[in-house]
Formats: C-alpha cells, sequence, structure tokens
C-alpha cells in the first residue's frame, strides 16, 4: 500500500475514529486519573501496569486510554469485544501469552472491551492467567463493575472510574477537530457558532464520540459559501437530532425551573411535575442535581405523612446513578409521581428548624445525670445514668420520664399534621403528651 492509498483510508474512517488521541498529551478530560503526577499516568509512561478496569459512561474515553496504552507499550497488545467472543478465544490469546512470556519475555496487555457482557464462566477463564500475570487484563465496562464483574477478577485489578466529559471537555475537543488538519476538518474551512457549539456540546451529555459525529455530519450536510463552512444553531440542532431550549444551567431558566418543578409536586400536581421534570432532562440538567432536589423535597415537604417517601427518593438517585440516562429518567419519572400524589406535611422542617432556633437563643443546656452514658469506668461513681428507667422493662415499652433538663421542660418542637400517616403519629403523641402532663 503506498502512502496515498493509505492517507485515503485513513480519511475515509469516521472523524471520531480520527480523532482518537495518540497519547496522553492529547487526552482531554479525566484529569483526576490521568492528570499530571496521577497513578495512572505514571503507570502508562512508565510501562509498568497491572490489571485494570475502566467504568465510565460512553464516549468518555475508556477505549481510547487503552488504545494509548497499546501505542507506548512494549508489551503485545490484544483487544477482544466480549460481544463478539468467546472462551476459545480467550483460551487462544492466554496459550500465546504464556509463550511470549517464557519464551521472549515479552508481556501480553489484553483488552475487553465491554467486559460486562461476559458472564460468568467466561469471567472464571481469565482469572488463572491474570492471577498468575500471564495477562495483564484491561476491561472497559459502563455498567458497575462491583455488579457486574466477578469479585475475583475485582480483587486483582484496579478499578478506575471515569466521569462524562465536562461541556467545556467536548468544546475542546470539537474545536481539536475543526483546526487539525492531519485527522481533522482543518482543510475546510469549517467555522462554528458560538450557539451551535454550546449545544452541541450540551446536547452531547458528555460523550465526545457523539459530538464529533454529529459536527462530521453537519460538515458533510451543509453546503459551501465562497468556500467556507459555517455550522450554525439551525445546522447544530439537525445533525445532533434535538431542539435548543431556552435554559442555562448557571442562569434564572435553571433555577426558575426548579423552582416550577419542586412547586409542581408540592402542590400535589404530577402532570406539571412530570413536564418540569422532563425540560430539565431534555435541556441536559444534571440527574444527580434532580436527585439531589428530590431528596430534599421528600423530607422537607412530605416527611412522616409518607415515610416511604424519603426512601423512593433515595431509591431514585441509586438506580440512576447505576443505570445513567436515558433509563434513567423512568426511576426519576416514578420518584417524581409518587412525590407529588403523596400527602404533604412540613412538620419535620418546622420541628428541626425551632430546635436550631432554640440553640441559637442560647438554650444550650447541659445533659441531665440519668441520660448520661454510664459504659465506660467510673462512670457509674459519678452518678452518670442513676435512675434512668429502661423502658423496655414497662408495659407497652414506654415509661414516663423526662428527656429533657429542667430549663427546657415542656418545649415541643414537632407538631405532626392530620396529613398520611402523620395522622397516626398526632394520635400517639398527643396521648403521650397528655399523660406526661397529668403524670407531672
Amino acid at each position: 500500500m503506498d502512502l496515498f492509498s493509505a492517507a485515503e483510508k485513513e480519511q475515509s474512517k469516521p472523524l471520531a475514529d480520527r480523532m482518537r488521541p495518540r497519547n496522553l498529551d492529547e487526552f482531554v478530560g479525566q484529569e483526576k486519573i490521568v492528570g499530571p503526577g496521577r497513578l495512572l499516568r505514571r503507570s502508562i509512561e512508565a510501562d509498568r501496569l497491572t490489571s485494570m478496569i475502566f467504568y465510565g459512561p460512553p464516549g468518555s474515553g475508556k477505549t481510547t486510554l487503552a488504545y494509548i496504552i497499546a501505542r507506548v507499550s512494549q508489551s503485545d497488545f490484544q483487544q477482544i469485544n466480549a460481544v463478539t467472543s468467546g472462551v476459545k478465544e480467550i483460551r487462544e490469546i492466554i496459550k500465546g501469552a504464556a509463550e511470549k512470556k517464557k519464551f521472549n519475555q515479552q508481556k501480553t496487555i489484553l483488552f475487553i472491551d465491554e467486559i460486562h457482557r461476559f458472564n460468568k464462566g467466561q469471567q472464571d477463564a481469565l482469572l488463572p492467567a491474570v492471577e498468575k500475570g500471564t495477562v495483564i487484563l484491561i476491561g472497559a465496562t459502563t455498567e458497575n463493575p462491583y455488579f457486574e464483574v466477578n469479585p475475583p477478577l475485582i480483587s486483582r485489578s484496579r478499578v478506575f472510574a471515569l466521569e462524562s466529559l465536562t461541556e467545556d471537555h467536548v468544546k475542546r475537543i470539537i474545536k481539536m477537530a475543526l483546526e487539525d488538519k492531519e485527522r481533522g476538518l482543518g482543510h475546510y474551512n469549517v467555522n462554528i457558532t458560538p450557539e451551535a457549539l454550546d449545544h452541541l456540546a450540551l446536547m452531547a451529555q458528555g460523550d465526545a464520540r457523539s459530538a464529533l459525529n454529529a459536527i462530521e455530519l453537519a460538515f458533510l450536510t451543509t453546503p459551501t459559501e465562497d468556500e467556507n463552512i459555517t455550522i450554525d444553531l439551525e445546522v447544530a440542532q439537525e445533525s445532533i437530532q434535538r431542539r435548543a431550549l431556552s435554559y442555562d444551567k448557571a442562569g434564572d431558566n435553571h433555577y426558575d425551573t426548579i423552582s416550577a418543578f419542586i412547586k409542581s409536586i408540592r402542590g400535589s400536581d404530577p402532570d406539571a411535575a412530570l413536564y418540569w421534570l422532563a425540560k430539565m432532562l431534555y435541556a441536559g440538567e444534571d440527574p444527580r442535581f434532580i436527585c439531589r432536589r428530590l431528596i430534599i423535597h421528600a423530607a422537607e415537604d412530605i416527611g412522616l405523612a409518607d415515610s416511604q417517601a424519603l426512601q423512593v427518593a433515595v431509591a431514585a438517585a441509586q438506580a440512576v446513578e447505576r443505570v445513567g440516562l436515558p433509563e434513567g429518567r423512568i426511576p426519576l419519572a416514578q420518584a417524581v409521581l409518587y412525590l407529588a400524589t403523596a400527602p404533604k406535611s412540613n412538620a419535620v422542617y418546622k420541628a428541626i428548624n425551632k430546635a436550631g432556633e432554640e440553640l441559637a437563643e442560647g438554650k444550650s443546656v447541659s445533659v441531665p445525670a440519668h441520660l448520661r452514658d454510664s459504659s465506660y469506668k467510673g462512670a457509674h461513681k459519678l452518678g452518670h445514668g442513676r435512675g434512668y428507667k429502661y423502658p423496655h422493662d414497662y408495659p407497652e415499652g414506654q415509661v414516663e420520664q423526662d428527656y429533657l433538663p429542667p430549663e427546657l421542660q415542656g418545649l415541643q418542637l414537632y407538631f405532626p399534621t392530620a396529613q398520611g400517616q402523620e395522622k397516626e403519629i398526632k394520635k400517639r403523641l398527643q396521648k403521650q403528651r397528655r399523660e406526661g402532663e397529668e403524670d407531672r
């Protein structure tokens, strides 16, 4: 193959493939693990690697890091995909690796893309070779490896968690592709408007491959004008198949929309709450931010009127963290509907605020002797715990005694409402408080 045909073949590759970083200096993002002085960067540059698993969302750089390792390492680099490969291929690679190690003293790096697709038996086939050092395993997965990869493999590997690229990272990658004359579009005088760049970076959702595919599609389908190609907002929207919304994640739209979202849940309007949720997700809002607000709302505006609400909100946050988007929108919607239709009470919110106000006013007092810890040596001699009544020694597991010092007797902070489960709590608490006053 001559140089011209090789260059032609290179240019026929997708832009995202051509722009794949060739070394760590070209790699954008993941500063926490490959930044200057970081463990993984030092290991790659020194070619002193151990088995590892790259875990992160699509387009975050897992495969790219493996290719960089392949370029700089003196080890033999073997790559398979767990979707199309099986135990037979694994055993053949391990056999070859053992021979190279024995006769040539050469290490073998085995890169397995989508390693979570391997079943338990296929993963077990890797274990002896990894344990003996016959191969250095590099696995890439979009799924949580602590759930999807066998514990013995995890225990013999270092897990590196990659994060979604930020919008600034994606913008840098787009600009590099537009300026690079060797592998990118630098020869074609391609210009991109600031609005189009912002839109592509936002809609890519941290996936560099998605952004580069959109840029390439825009380049191929946009007519030239005076030998220049301009990618404007309209072209960007068409190339990434997402319309632009008036939504600034750092400005008023961000705060106004989350305000409307929470107020709709508080007002028990599930339809409005779902609409605002959909708008935030469509506009590229961080789902973790939405989850945090749901958890706060569950405790602040529902509380003990429905004690499941907080559990539902936390479970939704965990589900989103594990499955990511777009699937994560479903458990998010479930949580939003549950919270919007749940009975409402802010009694818990009021109670903790009132307690804080009491302390702010200087009403901090000593713990009564009978409530103090009596477990350590010498505590009894000091009178700690003396006179304490153990509730389980009494009928119904309850006994009247003072849990506040004399200065705060009669203080009431929690006033349950008559909403949902709190209605029963209110009855019990009223009875308990009434009996306590009669005993006094």
